[in-house]
């Protein structure tokens, strides 16, 4: 492209070049010559003139008076009648430009100049010429080469830019370069580095929270499933059984979850549900973990507490918050339900040594860890906690407690056309 620039500015100059450049030849090679012939007529009126005055003051007509008259280029006859023939200058050899006056008695004045003065003048003004033209070549190619650098070069960056894209690296540019139509191209390919950086994020969002919230209902049914391979019990493997198929149906339920949120966030399913059921679902979860490394689990407060909220939701709130207090607290972890105001409120806390004081809030932040841990866990738990409209808070650092809001109050539904008012 850069060379097809050049080549095509160059080819303009050119013609313009050639087109004024032969008709301002053309047009000063006849000034030139014109002049010249206007020069040597004026001459020969000059001469006649002279003579005709010394003619009629009777006075001499000499070579060497009228020599002082003529020019050195020029060469003169002065023809009278009755005497010889009068030559002032040089005869020119060659083509020459002549010129011929009569005088008032009769005489016949000719003047000669070589053409090869005007030659030589024409010589001059097209060597001037084509300097100019010349000058405005190297001009035009300097001009043609910074203009298709300025195209070029955005263009190339422009490549670079959708290669990158390309390649997984979504980085917007935020590049401008002054000419409309490629500001228009770096717009759109930023637009698209930031909404393909928003995909690739949710996507790495969604592989991240899928591994860490499908590991806990994983583990849980293998570990029933280990059970049923250990025992020889029809009754303990039929109850073994049916809790696996409950850990099933909470890993569909999670799958189903992460989809929904991975479409759209703010999408929840908040229904008015028994907080005791999911307290209670968590405790016998999550009590052999627990019993296998010699603590304990328990739970507290009011009971038979209706919360609104999905239960998956609030289940997976805390596994996550139990989970955190197996790995990271110790001692027995404790679940209190209380009410404040409109909310239910689940407490988790254990007897380990809490958050340390410089993460604090940020301990809900992805990526936020204090023991090694992906930092995943807290922050998924709040985006859960928030979907149905809830909440997710470190009430105390030391010793650790974590407290989940709930609303006690159902949404409001919309009236629709199906569902008349009541009035």
């Amino acid at each position: 492209m850069r060379r097809r620039l050049i080549q095509s500015t160059l080819a303009v100059v050119l013609v313009v070049i050639a087109v004024f450049g032969v008709s301002l030849v053309i047009v000063e090679t006849r000034t030139i010559s014109n002049s010249a012939q206007e020069r040597v007529d004026s001459e020969a009126v000059r001469l006649a003139s002279i003579v005709d005055s010394r003619i009629l003051g009777s006075q001499d007509v000499t070579a060497e008076l009228l020599k002082k008259q003529v020019t050195k280029d020029q060469y003169a006859v002065i023809r009278m009648p009755g005497h010889q023939p009068i030559e002032v200058g040089d005869r020119p050899q060659g083509d020459v430009i002549h010129a011929t006056q009569q005088g008032e008695e009769g005489e016949m004045v000719t003047v000669q100049e070589p053409r090869s003065a005007v030659t030589r003048e024409v010589g001059r003004t097209l060597l001037i010429i084509g300097l100019v033209a010349l000058l405005a070549v190297v001009a035009a190619v300097l001009l043609a080469v910074r203009q298709a650098n300025r195209l070029a070069s955005p263009l190339t960056d422009l490549a670079e830019t959708a290669e990158r894209l390309g390649s997984g690296d979504p980085r917007p540019r935020h590049k401008r370069y002054g000419v409309p139509e490629l500001d228009r191209v770096a717009d759109v390919l930023d637009s698209s580095a930031e909404r393909i950086a928003r995909m690739l994020t949710a996507e790495r969002r969604l592989a991240a929270d899928a591994s860490h919230q499908l590991r806990t209902p994983l583990t849980a049914l293998s570990m029933r499933l280990e059970e049923i391979t250990l025992t020889d019990d029809p009754d303990t493997v039929k109850e073994e059984a049916n809790v696996a198929l409950t850990q099933v149906e909470r890993l569909t339920d999670v799958v189903q979850r992460l989809l929904t949120n991975s479409r759209d966030p703010r999408t929840g399913s908040a229904v008015a549900f028994d907080l005791d059921e999911v307290i209670q679902q968590q405790l016998a979860e999550w009590r052999p973990a627990y019993r296998s490394m010699g603590r304990a689990i328990v739970s507290s407060g009011k009971r038979h507490l209706q919360a609104v909220g999905t239960p998956g939701a609030v289940a997976q709130v805390l596994a996550a918050l139990i989970e955190n207090s197996l790995m990271h607290g110790g001692g027995t972890v404790a679940l209190r339900t209380r009410v404040t105001g409109n909310q239910a409120v689940v407490e988790v806390t254990d007897e380990g040594p809490g958050v340390p004081a410089d993460l604090g809030a940020r301990i809900f932040e992805r990526t936020i860890s204090g023991r090694n841990s992906t930092g995943i866990g807290l922050a998924v738990a709040r985006d859960l906690a928030e979907a149905d409209g809830g909440r997710l808070e470190l009430l105390q650092a030391q010793p650790p407690v974590f407290g989940l809001f709930l609303s006690r109050t159902p949404p409001a539904r919309k009236p629709t056309e199906d569902s008349p008012t009541v009035r």
